[in-house]
């Protein structure tokens, strides 16, 4: 191939490349949810969805739930990698749901790639105040020694056998070398009504979801299951102080499918890194109780494949499964 030619294909290959983002003003990115609309990832989505608008043009939000969040992974991971369909990837369908499911239409290792993190919520170990008053818990240590004391009398609840709080409470129970049952209930919603009523003694739950039951004395918060302490709960230290290591925190992030060009990629991660660290985003997902946490497409990619690693225990020892 002579200069000239290899020049004019070169040419043409960068326009390729970068066609589908430079279009963007006039066809509009889809951003695929993998869960109803009106949840803590739908409204982050939507939030930042407004921020990039100047930078990559119009995004679409494309809720598509069900199964666990497999059918909107599904659609992201078989969409075309060019950029204009892109979706939200989270600890269920990235790191949990792989080992919970005997079939899955997706590879959550294969099938994306990754954009940025997005943000990241604790989960918090909440107890029913009425019930800590009773039985005088008023730390980990103090629930740990009473479960020692009173050998399967506890149990806690959670929304689901796989779920976050159900795997977090079978590591709690390892490290901390106790006995609870584990009640499933269908969402987290019914597992904190549960809770509440004290038909369950604890539960690790979403922080956000627990917040205003906190505040409103109904529930003592123990511990957060990150690594460090949550500004949202001063005072209340994490579960890692007691178990050096311990983190559990729901995170998600944007994905791209596999095969999408680099450029492409770069180019969004720039525009939503720079809107995750606007400062009206860490506002909004502040009342949220959700951290932005922006990276590298690099850096995202090995956080899940960390978090894959890790849920691949913790589900293998629960012995959860759903099919």
């Amino acid at each position: 191939m002579n200069r000239r030619n290899l020049l004019l294909t070169t040419l043409a290959t960068a326009a390729a490349l970068a066609s589908p983002l430079a279009q963007a003003q006039d066809a509009p990115i889809r951003l695929i949810v993998p869960y109803a609309p009106g949840g803590p990832l739908d409204v982050t989505a939507r939030a930042l969805a407004e921020r990039v608008r100047d930078s990559l043009g119009t995004v679409i939000i494309d809720n598509k739930g069900g199964a666990g969040g497999n059918i909107g992974a599904d659609a992201v991971a078989k969409a075309a990698p060019d950029g204009m369909t892109i979706g939200i990837a989270a600890t269920a369908t990235h790191a949990v749901n792989p080992w919970l499911y005997s079939r899955m239409p997706y590879d959550a290792a294969k099938d994306f790639a990754g954009i940025t993190q997005m943000v990241r919520v604790p989960n918090v170990l909440v107890i029913n105040a009425d019930k800590a008053e009773r039985l005088k818990i008023h730390s980990v240590a103090d629930l740990i020694a009473y479960a020692k004391a009173n050998p399967a009398k506890l149990n806690y609840g959670s929304g689901g056998n796989g779920s976050a709080g159900h795997l977090a409470g079978e590591l709690f129970k390892q490290r901390a070398g106790i006995f609870a049952l584990h009640i499933p209930y269908r969402g987290g919603n019914p597992a904190q009504l549960a809770l509440l009523a004290g038909e369950v003694d604890f539960n690790i739950d979403n922080l956000a979801t627990a917040a205003p039951n906190i505040r409103a004395g109904k529930l003592k918060a123990l511990a957060v299951t990150s690594l460090q302490a949550s500004p949202a709960l001063p005072g209340v230290p994490p579960l890692s102080s007691t178990f050096p290591g311990f983190a559990i925190d729901t995170w998600w992030g944007l994905v791209a499918p596999a095969g999408t060009p680099k450029p492409v990629i770069d180019k969004l991660n720039k525009a939503f890194v720079a809107a995750l660290h606007a400062p009206e985003t860490k506002t909004r997902f502040a009342s949220l109780l959700a951290e932005p946490v922006a990276t590298t497409p690099e850096q995202f990619d090995a956080f899940m494949a960390a978090e894959r690693s890790k849920y691949q225990k913790l589900v293998k020892a629960s012995g959860a499964t759903v099919d």
